[in-house]
């Protein structure tokens, strides 16, 4: 079985956090990751939006564009307006390659908002799941039509975070929406992950290997804490140096024959965390597990030819 390793420039620069940013250049980010072994990145806010610009860049660091979010609103806005966001973004995915563009849901969401606490997330009732599960899979199907197909990232403080939730959302929507399985934040939400995987594997298309440290998210007071203060106060790390057995859940994964890319996506403060040094630790373990579970991790980085 294949594997890709890659990366998200969340390490280097937090798009909701400035202070958790550090004052490195796009290529200086790609360098960094692919010295440590990482052979793609997904997108993050200073890449270049025209793929003339983007390609040599990704050339020059021998990565590939292995993803990339998109915020997805269709929750409460209606599927025309989400197709014209997102029609620039499959142009330019498709043009570098790229394998799927991440849905993230942001309607309703209190994940970038740090004066509302975790308590307060937005739920849906019964009937609004299965609406909304409906319409992403509209959308989904769409998006794979156009070339580009999606992966449904679940997410604390968002609609579909907790493990009873994406249940309900895995049952009411279709295979026209993969899933993005994020081990950190179905594991944040109290989630157990690899019954996830065992009741979702058909389904799952991108891996997000995202570690938490549960010392963290056990002291919080989610009456008065957001998401973005367990972001600050170091919820999340790279894999070998939180909490998570990523030798069992990369096994699980193996198990059920899943080949493609495994992202390290870990924001944390990059002061108090150097994200050269936590992508070394990263990749060291992830090759460790991965080694383990019977993968072969490809080296190869930007397509040669």
């Amino acid at each position: 079985m294949k594997a890709k390793l890659g990366m998200s420039p969340i390490a280097w620069w937090n798009d909701d956090l400035v202070e958790l940013s550090d004052d490195v250049s796009l290529e200086e980010c790609l360098r960094q990751s692919r010295s440590a072994g990482f052979t793609g990145m997904e997108k993050g806010r200073r890449f270049p939006d025209d793929p003339e610009v983007m390609l040599p860049i990704l050339r020059a660091a021998d990565v590939t564009l292995c993803g990339g979010w998109f915020s997805g609103t269709l929750v409460d806005e209606d599927l025309a307006s989400n197709k014209a966001r997102i029609a620039p973004m499959i142009k330019l995915f498709k043009a570098v390659d790229a394998p799927c563009i991440v849905y993230g849901e942001v309607g309703r969401s209190i994940q970038g908002k740090r004066e509302i606490p975790l308590a307060q997330k937005p739920k849906l009732s019964d009937d609004e799941m299965k609406a909304y599960a409906y319409k992403v899979t509209e959308f989904g199907e769409w998006c794979a039509e156009q070339g580009m197909p999606l992966a449904y990232h679940h997410h604390m403080a968002a609609v579909v975070e907790t493990e009873p939730e994406l249940d309900a959302f895995m049952k009411a929507s279709g295979a026209g929406i993969p899933l993005l399985l994020d081990a950190g934040h179905l594991a944040f939400a109290g989630g157990d992950v690899l019954r996830a995987i065992d009741n979702h594997h058909q389904r799952i298309s991108h891996v997000h290997v995202k570690d938490v440290r549960m010392g963290v998210i056990d002291g919080l007071d989610r009456t008065k804490q957001s998401f973005l203060d367990a972001v600050a106060l170091g919820a999340f790390t790279v894999p070998g140096d939180g909490s998570l057995d990523f030798g069992a859940i990369v096994q699980k994964l193996a198990d059920y024959g899943y080949e493609g890319w495994f992202v390290v996506e870990a924001e944390q403060d990059p002061v108090a965390n150097p994200p050269l040094r936590m992508a070394q630790v990263g990749h060291k373990e992830l090759m460790r597990v991965m080694t383990a579970a019977g993968y072969t991790v490809e080296t190869q980085g930007f397509p040669k030819g």
